[in-house]
């Protein structure tokens, strides 16, 4: 991104990623879930809509229809993301950190 931007929490960024199962970096589109001391939470955003996850459409500003994958977070810097795509509603990041609550207070019952 811009030198000095900082991504905000309900960012759609254009962002570089290593695969799990590879060594391979790819740009891919990602959710920012949270920044902090220029550290990026992310999830990732598949446009295979037979994936699990959050419906993302087209309507709301995604590139194709897409899922967005809360079971794929991960932590990029700064300097890895390379420009905004567009913001969720207040509404759609509401739904994400609703679901996101739920995973984790299931967790740790």
């Amino acid at each position: 991104m811009r030198c000095g931007s900082v991504p905000k929490p309900g960012d759609i960024v254009l962002t570089q990623v290593q695969f799990t199962d590879t060594f391979e970096i790819k740009r891919r589109p990602a959710l920012v879930l949270f920044e902090e001391y220029g550290n990026v939470v992310v999830a990732g955003i598949t446009s295979n809509t037979e994936m699990r996850g959050i419906p993302f459409t087209r309507k709301e500003g995604a590139v194709k229809d897409s899922v967005i994958k809360l079971n794929y977070i991960f932590t990029v810097s700064n300097a890895m993301i390379e420009r905004s795509l567009c913001s969720l509603s207040t509404a759609k990041r509401a739904e994400i950190y609703r679901d996101l609550h739920a995973k984790i207070k299931k967790i740790t019952q």
